[in-house]
């Protein structure tokens, strides 16, 4: 991961994916409320300069961000407060371009202003987590553009290493060995989930994404990562589940605290230390 330094002591990181669609189609999916949140993280969107962008990543994870420059379908930037005590202001910019073929550039970019490398880890940490954010991105907007969506997130933390969360959570879930351009069940007592797998990862890097047809249309993606944020050693394990169509909100009732209950069933919040008296 690459900081690009500049003489103003701008310190910047981007991403960028390919995708499929009208640069109008694909600032419908990054700059509105609905079509972020149909791959991303619920989102509210006041598109205008001096609009905001409220990101909702969980329970008490909320981000919002100042709309500074809006120039659609092509440009916006915005601007956060720092992530951490101390830290300076956090800047995102979204460029959208459009490439022969019916297809578009999506570009991200982050940045910040400081006279050293102490903050650097808050830009190359989010430059790591786009590349699975933008799986889903392109599979909505090659299946399922433009459609309604509803969606879920269920997380649990554990001590337990990726590479060991991982293997419990796929083995558990019947989700093990699931090969790209196959399909794949999940089985015993696990939620309902099967469809066709559009990505498996491999080597020190835990994910997998599944274009779903049941329990309806739309992408899951099992997640298991090191997250020291939350401290030394921790790892989070997520199913994130997007559902897509007029039903989409219906379809995933059900699934959604049962898919909660299976992921902190396997991954149980250790238990208070216990009191002893004299």
């Amino acid at each position: 991961m690459t900081v690009k330094i500049e003489e103003s002591g701008r310190r910047s990181v981007q991403v960028e994916v390919e995708v499929p669609g009208t640069p109008e189609e694909v600032w419908e999916a990054i700059a509105s409320g609905p079509g972020v949140s149909a791959w991303f993280v619920p989102t509210k969107i006041d598109g205008r300069v001096g609009g905001t962008i409220a990101l909702e990543f969980g329970p008490g994870m909320e981000a919002t961000a100042e709309i500074l420059e809006w120039d659609p379908p092509r440009y916006l930037s915005a601007i956060g407060p720092p992530q951490a005590p101390g830290a300076p202001p956090f800047a995102t910019e979204w460029f959208v371009e459009a490439r022969s073929g019916g297809v578009a550039v999506v570009r991200v970019v982050h940045s910040l202003f400081a006279d050293t490398d102490e903050w650097d880890g808050q830009i190359t940490g989010t430059e790591s987590g786009w590349p699975a954010y933008f799986r889903v991105l392109r599979l909505y907007l090659e299946h399922f553009s433009g459609q309604g969506s509803a969606c879920i997130q269920p997380m649990a933390m554990t001590t337990e290493s990726a590479e060991s969360a991982w293997a419990k959570a796929t083995e558990a879930l019947g989700l093990g060995g699931a090969v790209v351009g196959e399909r794949c069940e999940t089985s015993g007592s696990a939620p309902r989930l099967g469809g066709t797998v559009e990505f498996a990862s491999d080597g020190g890097k835990y994910e997998l994404v599944i274009r779903t047809d049941a329990p309806a249309p739309g992408v899951a993606q099992l997640l298991a990562m090191g997250c020291a944020e939350m401290g030394p050693g921790m790892t989070l394990v997520m199913m994130r589940l997007f559902l897509y169509g007029d039903g989409a909100d219906e379809a995933i009732a059900g699934p959604a605290g049962e898919w909660q209950a299976a992921i902190a069933g396997l991954f149980p919040p250790p238990a208070p230390p216990t009191e002893h008296h004299e």
